[in-house]
């Protein structure tokens, strides 16, 4: 099962949050859903060049109103904020004509890693075949990014007309464990369609970071509590 299964949607609830954290009655479900995917459709190619991550949405409500929060992980926020922040201010002036459903904010979070982002690599990988770079030396460079980055094990693979072939066929890298079956294991998966000259490419990166991610935070909780505890005899 978690060889055909989107290892994502795999460890929801697991490991892994939702990416639309908000409630909503039968009556405005079907309003916000398509109000969240109109926004992620507006947003992505404005932030092309900071290179998106993800986007998460949460709603809440109060005596002030409804409010829409949207976090944007993205590579180089730099790129949107710039100096004078026109850009942004253009996005959010653009925000208020997608949301009907409350006020919207949106926030530009840095990734802190971006050698351990699955999306980030797929979208790097991607670009670099579609500039006419050789697939297997660009595999091959990602792999080297997020193996020195930290990642435990991590796996590419590239589908469709590769160099130029009549025929299709796909080819790909792994180096060290990638445990799909293992639902505790943080492991993040992107696919990304590069398109090219000869017709689209699929690109999907796996990575690794962490065989146990469960136990990784019982360990630091009990190291917080063991310095709270110290602390506290130390008074």
């Amino acid at each position: 099962m978690g060889q055909k299964v989107n290892a994502n949607g795999l460890r929801i609830g697991i490991n892994r949050g939702w990416e639309a954290n908000w409630f909503a009655s039968k009556k405005d479900y079907a309003t916000f859903l398509g109000e969240d995917i109109a926004i992620r459709n507006y947003l992505e190619p404005l932030l092309k060049e900071a290179v998106v991550s993800h986007i998460d949405i949460a709603r809440s409500k109060n005596d002030q109103g409804a409010k829409v929060i949207i976090n944007a992980f993205v590579a180089r926020p730099g790129v949107v904020l710039g100096q004078d922040n026109t850009k942004i201010t253009a996005i959010r002036n653009g925000l208020k004509k997608v949301v009907k459903s409350g006020n919207a904010t949106i926030n530009l979070v840095e990734v802190k890693n971006p050698d351990l982002d699955a999306t980030l690599i797929a979208k790097w990988i991607a670009s670099e075949i579609e500039n006419r770079q050789s697939f297997r030396s660009t595999q091959k460079k990602a792999i080297q990014r997020m193996k020195k980055a930290g990642a435990i094990g991590c796996r590419t693979q590239c589908q469709g007309r590769l160099a130029g072939a009549e025929i299709a066929r796909r080819e790909g890298y792994k180096v060290g464990v990638v445990p799909l079956e293992t639902l505790r294991a943080d492991i993040d998966f992107a696919s990304v369609t590069a398109n090219t000259a000869y017709g689209d490419i699929g690109v999907k990166v796996w990575i690794c970071r962490s065989a146990n991610k469960a136990a990784t935070v019982e360990t630091e909780e009990k190291k917080e509590g063991g310095h709270d505890n110290a602390a506290t005899k130390a008074r």
